[in-house]
């Protein structure tokens, strides 16, 4: 499945458009739809917070299959070929996450707990948790890609083993919300591993498939020209990379009062207004509301 460079940043940005998208139409939906039915101009406030991670992955599923549908290419090899890459970038960016402080564990008295700024008591650190179980996808995948499987198995098993190990890092995760009386994350992971084991049976149901051809790199030599289109694909993806880079991935939040002690110059805005989405960034805001003040 050779690509040239233009159909490489094609789907680029699909993929990141599908993205960001996906994680945020999830977030808003499943996640927080109490809130944004009450405050539909904020569903397109990106920068305010509010992504959810299972929708990262079926927005870029989409992303794939709209290229494919443009270049005629076969929408499974190609989800098979950005499986790896996909729990790469999954597992570095709980990391940030971290960082940042989003995402808390439950309440515990292991020694390696940690104290949230936005959260009461010592907590599981379980974005580190789910980074780490993401990274421990790779050789899996990569032993499979060895063996010339049927187009689509490398695929279903990302997402199974994705969600259902996930299942149990979960248990030590605090969900402020629930969806058919269970935590919201957790029913996502159950559908997510269905999908992904269906796929897996489905595709290992074939008897005879053709062995799919290796994706083949897109590279560019000092004498090769640059391709026509290439130029303005290089600036919207760029673009959309600097985005992604504003974007807290937590819940939607009021971020003079959550940010406003490390940012001086952060104060209450049109694009920045005061707002309380639930428990933990309710706590948040009270927190940082005198700080926020002071700069308004």
């Amino acid at each position: 499945m050779g690509l040239l460079l233009r159909a490489v940043y094609t789907l680029s940005l699909l993929l990141a458009g599908g993205v960001l998208l996906g994680g945020r139409v999830v977030k808003v939906v499943f996640y927080e739809w109490s809130f944004y039915r009450e405050h539909a101009c904020l569903i397109p406030a990106f920068w305010l917070g509010g992504m959810a991670t299972h929708g990262l992955l079926v927005g870029g599923l989409l992303g794939v299959w709209g290229f494919c549908r443009l270049h005629v290419k076969p929408v499974l090899t190609v989800s098979d070929a950005l499986a790896i890459p996909a729990a790469v970038i999954l597992g570095v960016g709980r990391i940030g996450n971290f960082i940042d402080g989003q995402i808390v564990g439950s309440v515990t008295t292991v020694w390696w707990a940690v104290k949230f700024p936005d959260a009461d008591g010592f907590r599981h650190p379980v974005v580190l948790y789910d980074g780490l179980k993401n990274l421990l996808l790779i050789p899996i995948l990569l032993y499979l890609g060895k063996r010339h499987l049927p187009a689509g198995v490398l695929t279903g098993t990302f997402l199974f083993l994705y969600a259902f190990l996930r299942i149990f890092v979960d248990v030590f995760r605090e969900y402020p919300t629930t969806l058919l009386g269970f935590a919201t994350g957790q029913v996502l992971n159950i559908l997510m591993a269905t999908l992904g084991v269906a796929l897996i049976f489905v595709r290992l149901g074939i008897r005879r498939y053709p062995v799919d051809a290796p994706v083949a790199h897109a590279s560019m030599t000092d004498d090769q020209p640059v391709p026509a289109g290439v130029g303005w694909r290089r600036v919207a993806f760029a673009v959309l990379l600097l985005f992604s880079l504003v974007l807290p991935s937590d819940w939607t939040q009021d971020v003079p009062a959550r940010y406003g002690n490390r940012h001086a110059g952060l104060v209450y805005s049109t694009l920045y207004p005061h707002i309380a989405t639930s428990a933990l960034t309710r706590k948040s805001h009270d927190h940082g509301e005198q700080s926020g003040r002071q700069h308004s």
